[in-house]
């Protein structure tokens, strides 16, 4: 017999719905759901949105936690032909107000308990034709606001429609990440993108449709996205939590599903190790365990073999315009254990002088990424998507700056050097600095404010805000943590806050951040 390549994202749910009905495809809050289930409630989503109009291309806005009907979303929104973003549930009605307006997003999905943010984001939304929420009797005058049931769709009969004709071209997701104007930014990822990368990192995992895959991360966060598609794409069980909040919680699921993969960052396992030592927890299921967003410190390795004595540790690098760049085989993780390895298997890198020349091995230089999983750019910024795409090496091509620097030994091994832009990358997340510079500015007694991210051993980086005040008015940093508390995502939130009495300034009287890192790290 004959198998039918996979081309689109949603052909993976309804590969391995047909091959594998039964099998658990998600376990989420102690229940199984099928993959049966999940295709058909994908099935009915995606049939709802046709019905009220939605056309391919249009975008739908995912604004909800981890959970089974997150998963629902995101191949209900696929299989229509539509464009799926799913958008992190801490983000703030401000910010979401923006993505919505920015994507022209025709459909907001979300969670009833955060309605308050929702309504506050869709006000005055000429864009918005139906906001769908869990719970609707939850949401105050949710008729008035045209907000329907998830529920009442999901029990509804799935239409007899015709499904758009979609072909790997079409965009398939925009994954928004903070930029350096202040401003979040959607990388357009095509169906063929992901579908390549997925089978890309399938490969080099070494995964099988045996795999029972913990997801701790969110699904905004495109490391946690793909442990999802990937999960679905082999035919595997994805264990799905909110967040590494409750670790009695996370480890109870773990034995009791025998989980066989462990994606996660340097924080989560940074507090697994502080627990190992105090009480010995270990886990001999895990078989894979994964880390990317920070580096990985090679002072963690020998901990990490102890918590799960019988797993293959993979150290990765990647950014969110590619999704993965280069893994380190596991084998070699103390041999080469400050590298994070080479290109993932069907795409090329390199490193190049900012002037454009090749680099030799040994020297800095930045890199750059050639493969089919690069982005087709950012949604409607073309001045920055040129800013990372730059001419390849046939004429047409394209290929990723990724920003940052980065040698290559004689094996073709890489080593992370630095960054070249001012994104904070801190727990896995990209934190763009004027964005919590803003919240801060609109502060009284404010004067100047310059927001920095440090080393750090844990968080990759750790985010710093130096303040200036008028007349040297006293103020405290708990009092500028609870301002960015109620306006940012946790992970934004400055670690420390430092006040000074003036700004170091630059030549042309801008704020000199190199002097601030200078001077304080």
């Amino acid at each position: 017999m004959i198998s039918i390549p996979q081309r689109l994202i949603g052909e993976a749910l309804l590969i391995s719905s047909k091959n594998r009905p039964d099998h658990p495809a998600i376990i989420y809050k102690d229940a199984e759901y099928s993959y049966k289930l999940l295709k058909d409630s994908a099935l009915k989503l995606a049939s709802h949105l046709l019905d009220i109009g939605i056309k391919k291309g249009d975008r739908v806005a995912i604004y909800m936690n981890n959970s089974f009907e997150c998963a629902v979303s995101i191949y209900g929104v696929s299989l229509s032909g539509a464009v799926f973003m799913v958008i992190n549930s801490q983000t703030k009605s401000d910010k979401l107000k923006y993505i919505l307006e920015d994507s022209e997003a025709k459909v907001l999905i979300a969670e009833s308990f955060l309605h308050n943010e929702v309504v506050s984001a869709i006000v005055d939304n000429q864009f918005i034709v139906e906001t769908i929420v869990t719970k609707i009797n939850e949401i105050p005058k949710a008729e008035e606001l045209n907000f329907h049931s998830f529920e009442d769709i999901m029990t509804s009969p799935t239409s007899l429609i015709d499904f758009p004709n979609i072909i790997p071209n079409d965009l398939a997701a925009l994954i928004y990440t903070s930029g350096s104007t202040g401003f979040p930014k959607g990388v357009m990822m095509t169906h063929q993108s992901m579908v390549f990368t997925s089978w890309s990192l399938i490969e080099y995992l070494r995964l099988t449709e045996e795999e029972r895959i913990m997801l701790l991360l969110p699904l905004a966060f495109d490391y946690g996205l793909y442990q999802f598609l990937m999960s679905i794409t082999i035919g595997g069980t994805l264990i799905v939590e909110q967040s590494f909040a409750f670790q009695a919680t996370i480890y109870n699921h773990i034995h009791k599903y025998k989980a066989t993969v462990f994606p996660g960052v340097p924080t989560i396992y940074a507090m697994m190790i502080e627990t190992h030592k105090k009480s010995g927890i270990a886990f001999d299921s895990i078989q894979k365990v994964t880390n990317t967003a920070a580096a990985l410190p090679v002072e963690f390795i020998p901990n990490l073999k102890k918590i799960f004595p019988n797993a293959l540790i993979f150290k990765m690098y990647g950014l969110t315009e590619c999704k993965r760049v280069c893994y380190l085989e596991p084998e070699l993780v103390d041999q080469k254990p400050n590298s994070v390895g080479k290109a993932i298997p069907g795409t090329e890198v390199f490193l190049l002088s900012p002037e454009g020349n090749p680099v030799i091995p040994g020297e800095s230089g930045i890199l750059h990424v050639r493969g089919p999983h690069v982005m087709a750019g950012y949604w409607k910024k073309e001045a920055l998507s040129n800013e990372m795409l730059k001419p390849g090496l046939l004429p047409g091509e394209r290929i990723l700056c990724a920003q940052d620097w980065f040698k290559m030994d004689d094996e073709g091994f890489l080593y992370f050097q630095g960054r070249m832009d001012d994104i904070i990358k801190t727990r896995g997340e990209k934190v763009s600095p004027i964005e919590v510079e803003n919240v801060i500015y609109k502060m009284n007694r404010i004067k100047e404010v310059a927001v920095i991210g440090v080393k750090d051993p844990i968080m990759g980086e750790s985010i710093l805000a130096f303040i200036t005040t008028h007349d040297n008015a006293v103020m405290h940093e708990k009092e500028v943590q609870t301002e960015c508390m109620s306006k940012l995502e946790n992970f934004m939130v400055p670690h420390k806050v430092i006040f000074l009495p003036e700004m170091p300034k630059s030549s042309n009287g801008k704020i000199d951040k190199l002097e601030l890192k200078r001077r304080y790290t």
